[in-house]
């Protein structure tokens, strides 16, 4: 199911992963956020590697039960490119078209 970790205090989206069942109990349970990678088909804690983890302040669910939002904190930058969200790159019509 995807999952969407938001900023708590400011509102701003830091990234989008997925998550199944034991991700999602694992973050409920522990108070960090763990994911579930579909390309290795295994869990992972989110900055295990890099110390950059995202303290869970709530979990929520949509209206049809089909993508999860955390709203955390994030202890330091969250994308793997060291920028403090992984959205960070704006799109433009031009962009889509080449």
């Amino acid at each position: 199911i995807p999952a969407i970790a938001q900023d708590n205090d400011t509102g701003e989206v830091l990234m989008l992963g997925y998550m199944n069942k034991e991700a999602l109990r694992r973050t409920l349970s522990s108070g960090e956020v763990w994911f579930y990678s579909r390309s290795r088909q295994t869990l992972w804690h989110k900055g295990e590697t890099s110390g950059n983890r995202i303290l869970v302040r709530s979990v929520w669910i949509d209206c049809d039960g089909d993508t999860i939002l955390v709203k955390g904190h994030p202890l330091g930058p969250v994308c793997h490119t060291g920028n403090k969200t992984c959205f960070f790159q704006e799109l433009s019509e031009k962009d889509v078209e080449s």
